[in-house]
């Protein structure tokens, strides 16, 4: 199995200069919506850095495109909004997984006057309105999906582990799975793949729509094929 880890496109959260003026749910910006539209056609038709320098064979006719047979996202609106024109250009329904949404959850500190406090995130009829086509857990109700405050980030690395080990479930099949999902989260499940012990002396980091692979084996065994590629991204658009 071939698993493609993208972080989401620039949000609005990503370019801010001072933190007290975060949003809970941030959409992306105009560049961010550039940056996912140039990821989706790089995985359904670009030059697959793997297969590049391969005689084509089998069924890799082509050195284009990734095959990517499944594609899941984060319920956090900038991962819904990243996968959207992936999907539409591999021809796939985006799949909701709750489980990879970044570390914190959906939530705002409003100091003093109000302390840490947490907000439901979109509900399943906020979601299908603008991506009808998605597929949606049961977890995604009409109160949202998000239930608690801040999450700390041991729980986030528990979190981690836990879709590590649904991942390796699928070791044996031919899937390439590609999942948009968070800075904060990708850096926990690869720690968790990598039997790494959570904490931040170490953080695996990824541009925005960067891409990095890790391929499955049924005897338990990993290949880290690459970390962090924006090759796809023009000069001027990588953040």
């Amino acid at each position: 199995m071939e698993l493609y880890v993208i972080r989401h496109a620039q949000s609005t959260n990503n370019i801010l200069t001072d933190s007290r003026h975060r949003v809970c749910d941030p959409p992306l910006t105009e560049l961010g919506q550039r940056q996912a539209k140039i990821v989706a056609q790089h995985l359904a038709n670009g030059l697959n850095p793997e297969l590049s320098a391969w005689t084509p064979t089998g069924d890799n006719p082509t050195p284009y495109g990734y095959g990517i047979t499944r594609l899941y996202c984060s319920p956090m609106w900038r991962a819904l909004q990243t996968a959207q024109p992936i999907g539409q250009a591999l021809g796939l329904a985006p799949e909701v997984w709750i489980d990879i949404h970044e570390q914190g959850g959906i939530f705002l500190d409003h100091g003093e006057a109000g302390g840490v406090v947490g907000y439901p995130g979109k509900t399943r009829q906020e979601i299908l309105a603008d991506f009808p086509n998605y597929i949606l857990p049961e977890g995604i109700t009409e109160q949202g999906w998000w239930k608690w405050g801040y999450e700390e980030l041991v729980v986030c690395h528990g979190r981690a582990i836990k879709v590590a080990e649904e991942l390796g479930k699928r070791a044996t099949s031919d899937e390439r799975i590609a999942i948009v999902s968070h800075g904060g989260f990708i850096d926990a499940l690869l720690k968790a793949l990598f039997n790494q012990l959570p904490g931040y002396y170490l953080f695996y980091f990824h541009y925005n729509t960067a891409i990095s692979r890790i391929d499955f084996y049924s005897d338990g065994r990993l290949d880290f094929r690459y970390l962090n590629r924006v090759a796809h991204l023009p000069p001027g658009s990588i953040s």
